[in-house]
Parts: C-alpha cells; structure tokens; sequence
C-alpha cells in the first residue's frame, strides 16, 4: 500500500510544480514593480520666481545696501537649444542621475541650471555709501534711488548653477487611477530633500568697474520638491516637478578686484519638466 501512496504524493508534487511554474510564466513579475539597484538619468528645464532680496555691495571704498530687489528669470521658450550639443547649457536646464538603494528611495546628484536676473529702472530703498554718487543716472533721494544700468546690472544668467544632492521617495500611484499592473504605463509620485552650493558666473556692472566674469562658488542651498513621474514601456519616463527652495550667497564676486564682493539671499520656486530613463546595469 505504501508505493501507491507514494506515487499519488510524487504525482501531486509534480504537478504542483509544473502549476506554478506555469502561473509564473503567464504572470512574470513586472520590470516596474522593484526599483532596488535601478540607475535613472534625466534632462530638461524650468521656469522660475524668485522672492525680493536685499543685496549687499562691499568694496575698499564702498559699501551699500540695497532693499528688497526684484529679480525674474531668463526663460528661452520651446527651443532646439535644449537638444543640441553645442549649445543645450545655455537655456535654463535641470539635469540629474540617481540610484535606488531600495524599492521606495533614491540618492542622485545634479545641477539646475537657473538664470536670476535684476529688474533695472526699479526704485528701491537703500543704506550705506559709494564714491561719485548721483552721476551714474541713478537718482538717489530720501534713502532711495533707481537702479539704472550705469550704476548696476546684476545678473547671475551663466547662471545661478544649483550643484546639488537629493534624497528622493517614490511610489507607484497607478492604482489610483484604476490602471492595471502593466509594463507598458506607470504613474509614480515623488517628493525628496536636497542641498548644495552655488556655482555662478554673474554677470555684474558696479559704478562702472570692470566685471568678474568666471565661475565661482558663491554660497549653498537648500530645497524640497514634490512631482509625477510618467513611465512608459519600462525604461523611459517624463517627470514633472515644484521644487522650492531657500538660497544664501554670502560670496558673490562681482568685480576684477578681490576686495569688490555682494552678498544676497533670497527663496526660489522652480516649475520643471523633465525626460530621462531607468534601468539596472
């Protein structure tokens, strides 16, 4: 009696195996449902705000303050620029690569390329002192003046260059939308932290001195942002993302001296759009 027995365990455990075997064929498990050990890329660009800032000018025989300055950013549109080789650094660009240490979170390493430009002709109040005042067509009067670009032009638009770490979220969100566990489409949301340091080349005219025109590490930055990321046919994705921050540039250069610095620090809000991929090497 035991060798019938044995055969109908024999042939249970066989079949078994070829079910599940088969269930795992018809049903493999999908590209999109781990990211552990997954790299992604992407490129793109952004529209920014910037808060009012007050900017301080240092120099051996100067040294003023001006209030709350407006600034607005440089945007070049829907351009070829963005993909083409010799000239994609010129617009405002956002460019990253990261790695998933887990199925939910990521690090990854970028730049944005950001462009903060001063509005000239703009009255603003102001403290402090300068050689020559009055005669570069700034009008100054009752602790206010207008910023005519004669005595300034401050722009950081080669650019405000963000250099930054994130520490990123991700999650699948598809169901949300009542769309089916596939390969083909996915929506993920992700929201992160980051921090880094300002790497501008600004472009300054101070009471007619010749500009500093090189790159230069200028401070640090904070920011936080939340976006969606739209996946399609596993490796390629467009993401879109708010991302805001706080800026402190305690060393800007502004001049051929090294004796001629500003300082400045303001809040940031970026609109991005983005396109890259992911995939395991």
């Amino acid at each position: 009696m035991r060798h019938p027995f044995l055969m109908v365990v024999l042939t249970f455990c066989v079949f078994s195996q070829y079910t599940f075997s088969q269930e795992i064929a018809e049903n493999p498990e999908k590209y999109t449902a781990h990211n552990k050990g997954k790299f992604y890329i992407y490129w793109g660009g952004n529209r920014e705000s910037f808060s009012k800032s007050d900017i301080r000018f240092k120099g051996d025989d100067y040294d003023f303050t001006l209030y709350d300055v407006e600034a607005h950013d440089k945007p070049k549109g829907w351009h070829v620029d963005y993909i083409n080789p010799g000239r994609m650094t010129i617009p405002q660009t956002n460019f990253r690569i990261g790695y998933f240490i887990n199925d939910h979170y990521n690090i990854s390493i970028g730049f944005d390329h950001m462009k903060y430009v001063m509005y000239n002709d703009q009255r603003v109040d102001y403290s402090g002192y300068y050689p020559n005042t009055g005669t570069y067509n700034e009008d100054p009067n009752n602790g206010s003046l207008t910023l005519d670009e004669d005595f300034l032009l401050f722009e950081h638009t080669d650019g405000l260059n963000y250099v930054n770490t994130e520490f990123c979220r991700v999650d699948d969100i598809s169901n949300w939308f009542g769309l089916p566990n596939t390969d083909k489409f996915q929506i993920n949301a992700t929201e992160g932290l980051g921090a880094g340091f300002l790497y501008p080349k600004t472009n300054t005219t101070l009471l007619g001195k010749d500009r500093y025109d090189e790159f230069h590490i200028a401070g640090y930055g904070v920011s936080a942002k939340a976006g969606l990321n739209f996946t399609f046919f596993k490796y390629f994705f467009i993401q879109t993302e708010l991302k805001g921050g706080y800026i402190e540039m305690n060393n800007i250069r502004t001049t051929q001296s090294s004796a001629d610095s500003a300082e400045q620090n303001f809040w940031f809000l970026q609109r991005i759009i983005t396109v890259g991929g992911i995939f395991r090497l």
